[in-house]
């Protein structure tokens, strides 16, 4: 891109002197030279630019910071190139002369072209600069998230991930209840109702699945339509019909395929 840019112009240039008839004898190598020594002046000021563009990716983006910066660099290369120029030619200074000539001529002739390529530069690099910043915050992400998964497994071995408390809505309210506090949990339609000590029962959205899950290891499903605080249990009657009665003399049944479970339990 760089060196089609010094092509191009070149032979803009020889376009323009050839069909105005505006000098003799000029050769494309000459005009070559001149265009490549303006725009490495451009190209090496542009480092500077990559470096600006570096040190604002990890901040706020601020566009009138980056249009003053772009502005000024190519202020700079005007002024650069129009030197070089006089010091080319040779002609003694004057200030007048190099205002007037050579800084006025090379703002027309490369401002605009220099402006655009500076934007080019700044887009680019800043997408570059902000996918890399992108990408660190990915990994530094990616490493937390390890730790804090290997953590978890380390504190699970000694603290149990369960519910202490159930929180359940009733009307534009919610009633938390300790989970020690509830003696059984028994199925009702798409809800479940939550017995607790003092013979109150709320009724709560959710399945009993979802609750087994939840609740520490002393609440034991014992039928497909219950769950029993094992640590409120005083008896298990083995009838023909199995049945675990609590402290307060509720009778909950047991399922014959729970039954197992319920006696290693107890036993």
């Amino acid at each position: 891109m760089f060196l089609l840019a010094i092509l191009f112009e070149t032979l803009q240039q020889l376009y323009y002197i050839k069909r105005f008839n505006i000098a003799q004898n000029v050769q494309f190598i000459e005009l070559l030279k001149t265009q490549s020594y303006k725009w490495l002046v451009w190209l090496i000021l542009s480092i500077f630019l990559i470096q600006f563009v570096k040190k604002q990716s990890s901040r706020k983006t601020n566009y009138l910071k980056y249009v003053l910066f772009i502005f000024s660099l190519v202020f700079l290369c005007v002024i650069t190139i129009s030197v070089i120029q006089l010091f080319i030619s040779k002609n003694p200074f004057s200030f007048s002369i190099f205002i007037n000539e050579y800084v006025t001529f090379f703002t027309f002739q490369k401002a605009p072209i220099y402006t655009l390529g500076y934007i080019a530069i700044a887009i680019i690099t800043h997408f570059y600069f902000t996918n890399e910043q992108l990408q660190i915050e990915v990994e530094s992400l990616s490493n937390l998230k390890k730790t804090n998964t290997e953590l978890y497994k380390e504190l699970s071995k000694h603290i149990e991930d369960k519910a202490t408390v159930l929180n359940i809505k009733i009307g534009n309210k919610r009633k938390i209840i300790a989970t020690k506090n509830i003696t059984w949990i028994e199925a009702d339609d798409y809800c479940v109702i939550v017995h607790t000590k003092k013979d109150q029962a709320y009724t709560m959205r959710s399945t009993l699945k979802a609750l087994e899950n939840k609740l520490a290891n002393n609440f034991l499903r014992v039928h497909r339509k219950a769950i029993a605080n094992m640590d409120m249990a005083k008896e298990l009657n083995l009838s023909n019909t199995p049945k675990l009665i609590l402290h307060n003399n509720t009778e909950i049944p047991v399922s014959k395929s729970n039954l197992k479970t319920v006696k290693d339990f107890i036993f």
